[in-house]
């Protein structure tokens, strides 16, 4: 599996295609921008475009998608039947299916919107606005705050340490990392980097 990370200039958001390398299939996960750049890298390599996956419905992680329809057909799985209406094949709850001969995981996690959406392949967490490096997402409420903080404790925080993190902006990051550093977790409580965490 090989990754590359395209940044819209426009939402400073991320688009990421991730490749099969034994049968040129190619994932693009939240295509915020469709540049000259990610089209040339399909066609040059001879990608075989077949999924898209949305994190969340925010225009600028899914702008591009009207773009991409226009010239490919790829399945289309997010949480929100309206980013494409009946093109949309809508997952819930958590759960794996297999795209482009990967197997993917995905992982309800409202907080930062209702319809946010983790996917896991391989080793790597593909998680939209719910956490970035340093960071997690914005809330609208306190409810909502602790709500996405109770999820990101249960859902991400428990993978391995190792787990690499692929956010909707910024930097990739790893579940370490942001259990050592991210000041947005206040009230998680680490008693041991290896050991199950609590929230209060």
């Amino acid at each position: 599996m090989k990754i590359y990370n395209h940044l819209n200039t426009a939402g400073l958001s991320n688009t990421y295609i991730v490749v099969n390398e034994k049968n040129h299939e190619a994932i693009i996960v939240d295509p915020g921008q469709i540049s000259e750049q990610i089209i040339e890298q399909i066609e040059v390599n001879s990608l075989k475009f077949t999924t898209v996956l949305i994190t969340h419905n925010h225009k600028n992680h899914v702008e591009g998608l009207k773009t991409m329809m226009k010239i490919y057909s790829p399945s289309i799985y997010a949480a929100d039947w309206e980013i494409e209406g009946n093109e949309t094949i809508v997952l819930n709850g958590d759960g794996k299916i297999r795209l482009a001969g990967m197997t993917v995981h995905y992982m309800t996690l409202p907080g930062h919107t209702a319809d946010s959406m983790v996917y896991k392949i391989g080793n790597v967490l593909f998680t939209g606005d719910t956490i970035g490096a340093g960071r997690i997402g914005s809330t609208n409420s306190s409810y909502s705050s602790h709500i996405l903080k109770r999820n990101i404790n249960e859902k991400i925080l428990s993978q391995q340490e190792s787990t690499v993190i692929m956010p909707g902006h910024g930097p990739p990051t790893s579940v370490r990392a942001e259990k050592l550093f991210n000041k947005d977790l206040d009230g998680i409580v680490y008693n041991n980097l290896n050991q199950p965490m609590k929230y209060f």
